[in-house]
């Protein structure tokens, strides 16, 4: 697959050894913050889903299940094939484990980070996903799932209150992987309806990790590229909020 015509230069040498399968979404945001943290080299192949282009056999050949991001290591930990993953939260893990950086080595500091880490992909991000799907994406405003899932996500931000209170500092004490899964999402806030003022120690967490170099890094990545708006074409709608279309499906299963 052919590098987007915007990304030259070091993220588009030869030897970058990630290649980077990104939009500026959430999700996306949470790689490029950590290649930037790590300091790996990488390319960025842009998948504009608002195109489709996650539908593509090329990209379900290495995201079955069709979504961003996704990387492709081509020095992959203890040698061989080029390593392909998908899904954010194994990447963030992977990424940490290859680099010996921003993921403990001793079993229980270790696991306190990775707890975070699968309460965000398991909770805060699907909730906030959903609840940002029906205040601002939905055809129909549904009273009960908007009620539903912001009252959930209201809740996920009290337990990550209560969290940093405990720590006074980052969520799992020293700065990681589940701040870096989090942040993100914690981006989308106003969005959410929900105001940091409400959650003073998640505020205040917001504002030391946003003001990080590598940070600010990772999210100037693709910011050319756009974002999916609330006023969507009705094909944006379609490529943004479909499963694996049946022409998708049939192109990749062709000889």
């Amino acid at each position: 697959m052919p590098l987007h015509p915007l990304y030259k230069g070091a993220q588009g040498d030869k030897r970058a050894m990630i290649d980077l399968h990104y939009w500026p979404t959430p999700n996306g945001w949470k790689i490029s913050i950590l290649l930037e943290e790590c300091g790996l080299p990488y390319r960025v192949l842009p998948v504009d889903i608002a195109a489709g282009a996650q539908f593509t056999p090329e990209f379900l050949a290495i995201s079955p299940n069709n979504r961003i991001p996704a990387i492709v290591d081509h020095e992959p930990v203890g040698g061989g094939a080029p390593l392909a993953l998908f899904e954010s939260g194994a990447i963030l893990q992977y990424l940490a484990e290859k680099t010996g950086r921003l993921l403990p080595t001793a079993t229980a500091e270790r696991y306190r980070v990775l707890q975070w880490v699968y309460w965000q992909v398991g909770g805060l991000g699907p909730m906030a996903g959903q609840n940002g799907h029906f205040l601002l994406y939905a055809a129909e405003k549904i009273p009960y799932a908007i009620d539903r899932y912001g009252a959930e996500v209201r809740r996920l931000y009290g337990v990550l209150d209560r969290q940093l209170a405990s720590t006074g500092a980052y969520i799992a004490g020293d700065y990681s992987i589940a701040d870096i899964a989090t942040f993100p999402w914690a981006m989308t806030h106003k969005a959410q309806q929900l105001t940091l003022a409400d959650f003073p120690h998640v505020k205040r967490w917001y504002a030391e990790v946003r003001a990080r170099p590598q940070v600010q890094a990772g999210l100037a990545v693709g910011r050319e590229l756009g974002r999916p708006s609330t006023s969507v074409s009705d094909e944006a709608r379609r490529n943004l909020f479909r499963g694996t279309s049946a022409a998708a499906t049939t192109a990749a299963t062709k000889d």
